[in-house]
């Protein structure tokens, strides 16, 4: 079963519809943005703008992942949503949220990473009480120190099998309070006009993550940075995706970060 995805950390990506408002210093250069914007859909990135649901073709795609995922006998990782937020609170996407919660009660065979901005929404939004299943897992984006102090709490509470960060764009250094996580997933930010990523800040994750016996995916160093150095920022040789079930997470060792690590 081959990716279906350009995404380094998963293997397919799934939005129930497209579009979210921004809420925080991350999302100033929001790529769904910019791909939407493409083609004359910036009002999808609006507070008060439309959210645009997918097609029943598109949510068919689940569907043929989790058969082929069963056929292959290897279960796969879908990243949901990497064009909206699937926790945004709006009423209007309450009946495309209900739809998601049936897909992944049908779709066994994939394992579902819902990435958030917005945790404190998660709970109250979900079927699932005090056991979440365990194909879901729940992250949350933490791009500075504020984010981090406030969103970490909050996802930590929630029951899922996995819970994971995205320390991704890095825009300070940060301390991350890691009991009860699992994994993270840290990167500089990347575009024309990204701003400035520190190595440095990236072996501190690197650091806190061994520390703490968390599994660390390097998705690349940032544009900003790789610029300075004479490189073209496409990631680094660093890093693994986890392993698909929670028993089987393990720390990794990692190298130190280097220009030379730049591939």
């Amino acid at each position: 079963m081959t990716a279906n995805s350009a995404i380094s950390w998963t293997d397919h990506t799934f939005s129930p519809w497209w579009g979210c408002a921004r809420i925080s210093p991350g999302c100033r250069m929001c790529y769904a943005d910019s791909v939407a914007s493409r083609w004359g859909n910036e009002r999808l990135w609006r507070r008060h703008g439309e959210r645009r649901p997918m097609s029943d073709a598109t949510w068919r795609n689940p569907v043929r992942w989790n058969r082929e995922a069963d056929a292959a006998g290897r279960p796969a990782l879908v990243f949901c949503a990497s064009m909206a937020d699937v926790f945004e609170d709006r009423r209007d996407l309450d009946a495309s949220r209900d739809r998601l919660w049936s897909l992944i009660d049908e779709t066994p065979w994939l394992v579902w990473q819902l990435l958030t901005k917005r945790p404190e929404n998660a709970a109250a939004m979900v079927p699932w009480v005090d056991v979440w299943p365990s194909n879901v897992w729940i992250g949350a984006s933490v791009e500075d120190q504020r984010r981090a102090d406030e969103r970490i709490p909050v996802l930590r509470m929630l029951p899922a099998a996995v819970r994971f960060l995205s320390v991704e764009p890095l825009l300070e250094p940060v301390r991350l309070d890691l009991d009860g996580i699992d994994w993270a997933i840290t990167g500089g930010e990347s575009g024309a006009r990204a701003r400035l990523c520190e190595v440095d800040w990236m072996r501190s994750v690197r650091d806190q993550c061994a520390e703490a016996d968390v599994l660390l995916w390097v998705k690349q160093l940032g544009t900003r940075w790789a610029r300075s150095s004479g490189h073209r920022g496409k990631g680094v040789s660093a890093g693994q995706k986890p392993s698909l079930w929670p028993a089987d997470l393990r720390i990794q060792q990692l190298p130190d970060l280097r220009v030379e690590a730049v591939v």
